[in-house]
């Protein structure tokens, strides 16, 4: 899930309890982000990695550069600031995409998409270590727990003692999801800095595409590659265009309007949207360990988001006679 953090939210003017037209854009931006996993598993094919991703980033830095200039929004001039943009560039896009990218060379898009659903497991443990206002709770720490056993379900005793490539691609994605976790809770100072949200993505991706092209200039040789075929290209800019700079911008818009509790949600969708795009596109199809492991990593983010055992004690202190509980 790639492609988050780091915005602002006036308390005003969020939106406990979702209406239609959030949860619309909630909807659509699971099937942008799920759809990144589509296009990177088309692209990743003639492409290679770094490349893809130097593509990536270069092409929605350009579109969220534009998106600045017209709306009038300035990026930052602090050289403190650019150096924390430094950090989040790395840990936000340069290794998880790569990572991501490596990975799916491996693995279905689906099964990497199960995965990277991680995030806020590890989001959790980050915060607990890193932060002195959001301490796990003892039902938080139940759904990391069960989060991982999904996790572990999923990649296999086989795996785990053959230590084959699926393996290495499968540590990969969790890897990339570490590196969200970790972007999540350093990217929180940049509301204290008073950096625009956009100008924090559009900065990033700015200084990940100065960071990837001479690596990928040198490792790759891309003039030396066969010409990539239509589909290929395509996958290329709907990754950059649709699921990175449109993304963002669909991204914050509802962190303003929706806060950043509601906006976790997208973590349950994205999955969906991946498999059923891997299958219907790629003829991909999973096996039923994932399906098991998907349901346990599920169940994990839903222990952690706390609003469905909130709605079952509601529940059940409302069926009761004499019941005197709040609302």
């Amino acid at each position: 899930m790639a492609e988050q953090r780091g915005g602002s939210v006036k308390n005003g003017a969020i939106k406990r309890a979702m209406g239609p037209r959030e949860w619309a854009m909630l909807l659509a931006l699971s099937v942008l982000w799920g759809g990144s996993f589509l296009f990177v598993g088309v692209a990743v094919k003639e492409l290679p990695p770094l490349t893809l991703v130097t593509l990536r980033v270069s092409l929605a830095a350009v579109t969220l550069l534009a998106v600045l200039r017209i709306g009038g929004i300035a990026l930052p001039r602090e050289p403190r600031i650019w150096a924390a943009l430094l950090v989040m560039s790395l840990l936000n896009n340069v290794v998880p995409f790569t990572l991501i990218a490596w990975g799916q060379s491996h693995i279905a898009s689906g099964v990497a998409s199960i995965f990277n659903a991680t995030t806020p497991l590890f989001g959790v443990l980050v915060a607990h270590l890193w932060t002195s206002d959001e301490k796990a709770t003892p039902s938080r720490l139940a759904g990391v727990v069960v989060g991982f056993a999904g996790v572990t379900v999923m990649m296999g005793g086989a795996a785990l003692r053959t230590a084959g490539v699926d393996l290495l691609a499968q540590s990969a994605i969790l890897i990339a999801s570490l590196c969200y976790a970790v972007s999540g809770v350093f990217g929180r100072r940049f509301t204290a800095m008073g950096v625009a949200p956009l100008a924090t993505a559009a900065g990033m991706l700015t200084l990940s595409s100065l960071l990837l092209l001479p690596v990928a200039l040198v490792v790759d040789r891309p003039w030396t590659l066969p010409a990539p075929s239509a589909a290929a290209i395509l996958s290329v800019a709907a990754l950059a265009l649709v699921s990175t700079a449109l993304a963002y911008l669909l991204y914050f818009r509802i962190l303003a309007v929706a806060g950043a509790t509601n906006l976790m949600l997208v973590t349950f969708l994205i999955p969906i949207s991946a498999i059923v795009l891997g299958a219907s596109v790629l003829g991909e199809r999973l096996e039923p360990k994932h399906f098991v492991g998907m349901a346990l990593i599920g169940l994990g983010l839903a222990a952690i988001d706390g609003r469905l055992l909130a709605a079952m004690r509601r529940i059940v202190s409302g069926s009761r006679p004499a019941s005197t509980g709040s609302g």
